[in-house]
C-alpha cells in the first residue's frame, strides 16, 4: 500500500496561475511560491472586501479524538471534491500545519489518501513561513520587555508580573519552565519565563480573527503583556511594538492558495490548536473563501467540545460569519475505542463496544444541535469494518433521528464522497438558525457554567483559589463581554483524558486564567493542559529523512 506522501507524488498537479483562474483571479492577484502555492495579493483583498459573502459556510468537525484516528481533514477535502463532482463551485478554508506534531506524535495534517491538499511535503514543513513570522513577532515583543526593564524601566514594569511568553512551533517540554537573563547584570534582570508552541500564542490568535492590516495593528495593541508595580496593564502599545510587528506579519496575514489532488482550490492559513487555543483558520481565509466559491468547507480542530464550539462561539460572532451546516464525522473504529477497546483489538468485530462507544457520537450530535445548525454525520469508512458493525452503528443512529452517510475519501477521492455532498447541499438549503450558546453579556462564570454543563456535561465546576481572583479582576476590569477560549484535554468531553465516552455529572477544574485581549478572549485552563506539547518517547522525527536528491520520506 502507497503512503500519504507517495500517493500525493504520483498526482500530477495544476499549475497554482490555473487554479487561481478557475477562481476569476488574475495572476497580479497572486504572488506564487514557485509553481503550486501562491498568497493572494494584498491589493485582491483590499479590493475584495465590498464583494458580498455569498457562499455557504460548512463546519466539518468530529466526534472525540481517539489514536485510532477519525480523519476530519480526510473528510472535509474528500467533501469539497465531492461537491465539485456534482457541479458545485467549491473550495476549502484550512489551518496549516504545526511542526510541533508534524516531528511529534499526529504526523501531518493535509488529509490522506486519495483526499490531500497538495503540495503535501511544503504544506507540513515550512510552507510560507507563516507560523515562523507569528513566532518571531511573538519573541519580538518578549525581546522588548526584557529590554526595556533593562534601559531603566520607565513604564515601571513588575518583572514577576510579566504575561507575555516566548514561543517556538515545535514540541519541547523543557522549555515548558525556564529562568532568563542569567549571566551578571549585562544581560539584564533574570527571571522566570516559559515558551508556548507559536500555535497558541495570542499573536496566532490574532492573526486568525483580524480582517485586515488595520484590524491585526488594533489588535497588537491592545495585547497586555505585564502590569506595573502599581498594578497598571502594560500593553505592546506601551513598549511602541506594534508597528514592528506588524511589518513582520504583513504577509503572513495573507491566505495561502493550494490545491487537492483533484484540483479543488483551497486556502490554507493560520493554524492555532483547538486544545490550547481557538482551533480555526483565519477569518481573512475564511471571507476570501466565501466570496470565491458557492460552498466553503471548512475545519476546527479537535473534537466538536472544543473546535467546533470555539468557532461557533468565538470565530463566528467576532466576524460575523453565519454558517449553514454542521458535518460531525466518526469512525467505528473511534466509537469502538470510547467503548473500551484497545488500539490493537480493533481490528476484531466487537459490536458491544460499539454500541457503548456510540454515546459519544450521540452527544456530540445533540450538543452541536444546540447552536440551531442542521447536522449531517459522516462515518469515514475503514477496510476493517464489518457488515454487522455497519448495520447496527446505523440502527444506533436511526433510532437517534439522524443517519451516518458512509464516506470513503481517503480510498477513492470525491467520488467517495459524493453521497456526503449531496446530504450538504440538502442540508444548507435551509434557513441557517444559526446562534452562539450565549450573549457576550453574560458574566464570565456564567460562559464558563453554560460550556461546562451543556457541552462538557459537568455536574459541577470548581474552581482554584487563583483562577477565581484572576476572573473577579477581569470582571470588574471590564472584560467580562469576551467568549471564553476553553484549554482542556482533546481526549475527553471532561477535562480527564482517562474518561471516554460520554461522562457525565463529573467535576469541571478550572486552574488558570488567561486574558487575550488582544485576540479578545480568555483563556480558562482546565484540568492538566500544557501550552507547550512535549514529544512521545518514539517521535516522528526519528521516521523522517530525505535522500541525497532531495527526496523526502517518512511524513504522513
Amino acid at each position: 500500500m502507497l503512503s500519504d506522501i507517495e500517493l500525493a507524488r504520483q498526482c500530477r498537479l495544476e499549475k497554482i496561475t490555473d487554479i487561481a483562474c478557475n477562481l476569476g483571479l488574475n495572476e497580479e492577484d497572486i504572488e506564487a511560491y514557485g509553481h503550486y502555492k501562491a498568497k493572494i495579493s494584498a491589493e485582491k483583498l483590499r479590493t475584495m472586501t465590498t464583494t458580498p459573502l455569498n457562499g455557504k459556510l460548512i463546519l466539518v468537525t468530529a466526534v472525540t479524538p481517539t489514536p485510532a484516528g477519525e480523519g476530519k481533514t480526510t473528510v472535509s477535502i474528500g467533501l469539497a471534491d465531492g461537491l465539485r463532482k456534482i457541479g458545485k463551485k467549491a473550495m476549502l478554508a484550512l489551518r496549516e500545519p504545526s511542526l510541533g506534531p508534524c516531528f511529534g506524535l499526529k504526523g501531518g495534517a493535509t488529509g490522506g489518501g486519495l483526499a490531500q491538499i497538495a503540495p503535501m511535503e511544503d504544506i507540513n514543513l515550512h510552507f510560507t513561513g507563516d507560523i515562523h513570522a507569528v513566532t518571531a513577532a511573538t519573541n519580538l515583543l518578549a525581546a522588548l520587555i526584557d529590554n526595556h526593564i533593562k534601559h531603566g524601566n520607565a513604564l515601571n514594569i513588575d518583572p514577576q508580573k510579566i504575561f507575555w511568553h516566548r514561543s517556538l512551533d515545535l514540541n519541547d517540554r523543557s522549555l515548558r519552565q525556564i529562568e532568563v537573563a542569567l549571566g551578571g547584570p549585562i544581560n539584564g534582570t533574570p527571571r522566570k519565563d516559559s515558551f508556548d508552541i507559536s500555535v497558541a500564542s495570542e499573536i496566532m490568535a490574532i492573526l486568525c480573527l483580524s480582517e485586515d492590516l488595520a484590524d491585526l495593528k488594533r489588535r497588537l495593541k491592545r495585547i497586555i503583556v505585564a502590569q506595573s508595580f502599581d498594578r497598571r496593564n502594560i500593553t505592546a502599545d506601551d513598549l511602541k511594538a506594534v508597528g514592528a510587528m506588524a511589518v513582520l506579519l504583513k504577509d503572513a496575514l495573507r491566505p495561502n492558495l493550494v490545491q487537492t489532488l483533484e484540483h479543488t482550490p483551497a486556502l490554507v492559513h493560520g493554524g492555532p490548536f483547538a486544545n490550547i487555543a481557538h482551533g480555526c483558520n483565519s477569518v481573512i481565509a475564511t471571507k476570501t473563501a466565501l466570496r470565491l466559491a458557492d460552498y466553503v468547507v471548512t475545519e476546527a480542530g479537535f473534537g466538536a467540545d472544543l473546535g467546533a464550539e470555539k468557532f461557533l462561539d468565538i470565530k463566528c460572532p467576532s466576524a460575523g460569519l453565519t454558517p449553514h451546516a454542521v458535518v460531525l464525522v466518526a469512525t467505528i473504529r473511534a466509537l469502538k475505542m470510547h467503548g473500551g477497546v484497545a488500539k490493537d483489538s480493533l481490528t476484531g468485530e466487537n459490536l458491544s463496544a460499539l454500541e457503548k462507544g456510540f454515546a459519544n457520537l450521540r452527544l456530540h450530535y445533540e450538543n452541536l444541535q444546540k447552536f440551531g445548525l442542521p447536522v449531517v454525520v459522516a462515518l469515514n469508512c475503514f477496510s476493517a469494518d464489518t457488515p454487522a458493525e455497519i448495520s447496527l452503528l446505523q440502527k444506533l443512529c436511526t433510532q437517534c433521528g439522524f443517519s451516518a452517510i458512509p464516506v470513503s475519501a481517503w480510498e477513492h477521492g470525491g467520488s467517495g464522497a459524493v453521497e456526503l455532498a449531496e446530504a450538504v447541499v440538502n442540508a444548507v438549503q435551509q434557513p441557517s438558525g444559526y446562534h452562539p450558546l450565549y450573549s457576550p453579556a453574560f458574566p464570565l462564570r456564567q460562559k464558563i457554567y453554560i460550556l461546562a454543563t451543556q457541552i462538557y456535561r459537568a455536574g459541577s465546576i470548581e474552581y482554584s483559589e487563583n483562577a477565581s481572583r484572576k476572573l473577579d479582576e477581569l470582571q470588574q476590569g471590564g472584560f467580562g463581554n469576551l467568549p471564553v477560549c476553553i484549554a482542556k484535554t482533546q481526549n475527553s468531553v471532561s477535562d480527564n483524558p482517562k474518561l471516554l465516552g460520554a461522562p457525565e455529572n463529573h467535576v469541571f477544574h478550572v486552574n488558570d486564567i488567561r486574558l487575550s485581549a488582544g485576540a479578545g478572549f480568555v483563556v480558562i485552563l482546565s484540568g492538566s493542559i500544557l501550552t507547550m506539547p512535549g514529544l512521545p518517547a518514539h517521535p516522528a522525527a526519528e521516521n523522517i529523512d530525505i535522500t541525497d536528491d532531495g527526496i523526502i520520506s517518512g511524513l504522513f
